[in-house]
């Protein structure tokens, strides 16, 4: 369920300021999102995996979070964050 190496690197350097930056808000939100994406596929398998879910939660929540911090500090990087990931705003 976790990420490859070579997927956080791509989405390292496509959001992050440049290629080592992975503490930035925008690589963070991605990294987040990608995580999501495969746990919703895990849970078409696994639909009584209630511990999974409850972790779900918890990455939905800080995306959440994350996304309401970047609209405050810097709205054109928020926009563009969102066009990117395909995320409802």
């Amino acid at each position: 369920m976790s990420l490859t190496k070579e997927i956080k690197q791509e989405l390292i350097e496509k959001f992050g300021k440049n290629a080592q930056d992975a503490g930035s808000i925008e690589a963070q939100i991605a990294l987040l999102t990608e995580r999501i994406k495969t746990l919703n596929r895990h849970f078409l398998d696994n639909q009584k995996d209630h511990a999974s879910r409850r972790g779900l939660l918890k990455l939905v929540s800080r995306r959440k979070h994350l996304l309401a911090y970047l609209s405050k500090k810097d709205t054109d990087a928020y926009k563009k964050v969102i066009e990117e990931l395909n995320l409802r705003k």
